[in-house]
């Protein structure tokens, strides 16, 4: 496949003609720009340090190691009976950022990885905008299972999964800040019903640790307008971790 074939580029001269490209492109090199395009997105493991970062404590590996065994054979709730895999995270494991997400679509279940598939590479895409690689942060979803057809999630499957894997997740990581993706991600998180939109732009906070909020990647894919708005949240994630280092 070619960069001008690829739906991703297509989507980016959508972009263009929003007048938006240059806020995407100017901090990506060429060869970063054709790995987005070919879908070859670094990959992340579980619980990863690149060169540079703090070595990573081994009870906080041991810890992420553990829930990661739980959420495989997790029966908490419901939608473990269709599930092929659960979907626990990936990244560093001492990230300065977190991301957290809804839930596992059709081919994270298929891949055990989060924000995979044309909605990843629109993540990977946005957080290269504001100077980060997809391996130096943590990235999870509120739900671990994938909901049957992708519906929403359900009270009590949000409930099991928050109460026994996300915030201990995070505990563990300990981010110096978070971005909440998505209208479940931010309830699940901040507790409100509010509107993404009504949100965004205005910082946040979760058990001390500053939140910023954006448009789930999925929803930017079928609303190419919001793009540019979603690009704003992330330089304001970025100065937000700016001001603090």
């Amino acid at each position: 496949m070619t960069i001008e074939a690829s739906p991703l580029m297509r989507y980016l001269r959508q972009v263009g003609e929003l007048g938006g490209p240059d806020l995407f492109l100017d901090t990506l090199t060429a060869d970063q720009a054709r790995d987005l395009a070919a879908g070859r997105a670094r990959s992340a493991g579980t619980a990863t340090t690149s060169p540079g970062e703090a070595v990573v404590s081994p009870a906080v590996l041991a810890t992420l190691q553990s829930m990661a065994a739980d959420a495989a054979t997790c029966t908490r709730c419901r939608l473990h009976a269709d599930r092929r895999h659960a979907v626990f995270g990936e990244g560093s494991a001492v990230a300065d950022v977190a991301v957290v997400g809804e839930a596992p679509g059709q081919e994270e279940d298929r891949t055990g990885r989060p924000f995979v598939g044309r909605a990843g590479r629109m993540l990977d895409l946005l957080l290269m905008s504001a100077g980060w690689e997809r391996a130096s942060v943590y990235i999870c979803n509120v739900l671990k299972c994938r909901p049957p057809g992708n519906r929403n999630p359900l009270p009590d499957e949000v409930d099991a999964c928050t109460g026994r894997f996300l915030h201990a997740q995070l505990e563990a990581i300990a981010p110096r800040v978070i971005l909440a993706v998505g209208r479940f991600a931010i309830q699940a998180l901040l507790g409100t019903d509010e509107a993404v939109s009504r949100l965004r732009g205005r910082l946040h906070a979760y058990r001390g640790t500053p939140v910023v909020v954006s448009y789930h990647p999925a929803y930017l894919l079928r609303s190419p307008q919001m793009v540019r708005m979603a690009w704003d949240d992330f330089q304001q994630l970025r100065a937000v971790l700016d001001e603090q280092i």
